[in-house]
């Protein structure tokens, strides 16, 4: 058999060598296995050819011993064919001036692939012709698996990313490369981006259809370690030869155990490919009719469904995916940034989505640890279309309530008719006339880092809970006295009043849109 460090010519291949079309060479007999791989080319006239070969190999012959005798012309391809041989190349002559029949029929019958020359060929030619490209062959074969691995090596070494490591597989593939799980689940691609679309956009049958054979270019290797096989990368459509593509696929495999083993973290590979989807959602950069493929070949249910974007505050993102599959609910969860993580629902059309929301964000409060998470939503989104508009207002309404959460009196899913003025404030925070508003209004507590450390948050609290001094004593542990003095350093030093609700508006919006401009 041959070995992805023997990379051999197919018998049509060969046929093709211009020392060969000089022969005007002629497929008597299995045509329909020219394909079958090369891996030597011996000269042979003895009947009992066959116990000196081991498998692959094309016997050229003239045939001189086997003249007359048809048992042995049958014999002879027989004995060929038990050996694996590869094809076998008559050279018309003295003994054969016409294709044999009996062995043109001998053949057929064993689909080994005769052919015959018409023109008198030096077989010492041929033999030269094929033993060197064979021999280039293998030795850029060799030459290619030390370059990939070293390409590799050095970026695991430099601890880059594993879609640095997909990328470099890819240039040398010259074709799209998926990684996926053992479920087919697209993990992370590389490659050229219209060509991996045009791979993901039918990725579950084609994954499935192509996990049985390596035909058509699609070459794989599978991803182990420790004993457990977790994952598979994919050649797709790699047009060079199968074994130098066998051998691609496998030194890209030994990389990615390796990446994984030395640099193993928090996220797993499942996890940054949500993070990738769904932030790529949240930015717009990408239009969402071009993740569509991705979405789908990541495993959640695009078809006839109904979308819930929703960002949770300060919730744990292992935690939050098995409250999902706890619930038995489709959906993919990424940390985005700043504590933020993006959850992004899949549900049936007959499902009640803001029931199952409410039902998710009540069993994510019962968990101790997720006591304090926030979650916020927007409308569900019945086309995929609209999904990135709603995570940019799920991801805006829950920055609208960082920090304040504790002060606020907040349903269990905040939604945008929730944040009210902080909703706006939050939306209008570049604009410089809201920015010079904000410094005007508390220039007297930012001029002091003292002040700003000790006062600004007291009064950040005091005004978020509607003026409540018993509710804001509370908040920071001290006692009545104690706040009303701070009350009162914090009007000195604004020169307001606080119990007038007009100039208590204005230092509300003027600190809701400094806090806006610091996040």
């Amino acid at each position: 058999m041959t070995t992805a460090l023997e990379p051999a010519l197919s018998v049509r291949q060969v046929l093709t060598l211009d020392r060969v079309l000089a022969g005007e060479p002629e497929v008597v007999a299995g045509a329909g296995h020219l394909d079958r791989r090369v891996r030597w080319v011996h000269v042979a006239e003895a009947p009992d050819v066959g116990v000196m070969l081991s498998g692959g190999e094309m016997v050229l012959t003239t045939g001189v011993l086997l003249a007359g005798d048809e048992d042995k012309q049958a014999e002879y391809i027989r004995s060929l064919h038990r050996a694996e041989a590869a094809a076998v190349v008559l050279g018309l002559g003295r003994a054969f001036p016409l294709p044999p029949d009996v062995m043109r029929r001998a053949a057929e019958r064993c689909g080994l692939p005769m052919v015959v020359l018409h023109r008198p060929f030096p077989f010492a030619e041929l033999t030269e012709e094929v033993q060197s490209r064979l021999v280039r062959r293998k030795f850029a074969a060799v030459s290619l698996s030390e370059s990939v691995r070293t390409a590799l090596t050095g970026l695991i070494t430099a601890c880059a990313p594993l879609q640095r490591l997909l990328d470099e597989v890819a240039v040398h593939a010259g074709c799209p490369v998926i990684l996926t799980n053992l479920a087919h689940r697209v993990l992370a691609t590389a490659g050229e981006r219209s060509a991996v679309d045009d791979v993901l956009r039918d990725w579950e049958r084609i994954a499935r259809q192509a996990g049985g054979s390596e035909g058509d270019g699609w070459v794989r290797a599978e991803l182990s370690g420790r004993g457990e096989r977790w994952g598979r990368i994919v050649l797709c459509g790699y047009r060079g030869d199968n074994p130098i593509g066998r051998l691609l696929a496998e030194r890209a495999a030994e990389a990615l155990v390796l990446h994984r083993m030395l640099h193993g973290s928090a996220h797993s590979w499942e996890e940054q490919s949500a993070r990738g989807l769904l932030t790529d959602l949240v930015s717009g950069v990408v239009p969402a009719r071009q993740l569509l493929p991705r979405a789908r070949a990541a495993g959640l249910p695009v078809n006839r469904r109904t979308f819930v974007p929703l960002v949770v505050r300060d919730g744990d993102p292992v935690h939050l995916d098995r409250v999902l599959r706890l619930l038995g609910l489709s959906g993919l969860v990424a940390e985005l940034a700043d504590g933020a993580t993006a959850v992004l629902l899949s549900l049936a059309r007959d499902q009640d989505a803001e029931s199952l929301t409410a039902h998710f964000a009540a069993r994510l409060r019962t968990e101790s640890h997720a006591g304090g998470a926030v979650v916020a939503a927007a409308d569900a989104r019945a086309g995929w279309e609209d999904v990135p508009a709603g995570l940019r207002e799920a991801r805006h309404v829950a920055d609208a309530v960082a920090d304040h959460s504790a002060a606020l009196d907040l349903p269990p899913v905040v939604r945008l008719k929730d944040v009210h003025l902080r909703g706006l404030v939050r939306l209008l925070r570049d604009d410089a006339h809201v920015q010079c508003f904000a410094e005007r209004e508390l220039d007297g507590l930012l001029c002091g880092r003292d002040a700003e450390q000790e006062l600004l948050p007291v009064l950040r609290t005091y005004l978020a809970t509607g003026r409540n001094k018993s509710r804001t004593a509370q908040l920071h542990h001290v006692s009545r006295p104690a706040l009303y003095r701070r009350l009162e350093a914090i009007q000195a030093c604004l020169g307001v009043d606080l119990d007038d609700f007009e100039q208590a508006a204005s230092v509300h919006i003027a600190l809701l849109a400094h806090d806006a401009q610091q996040r």
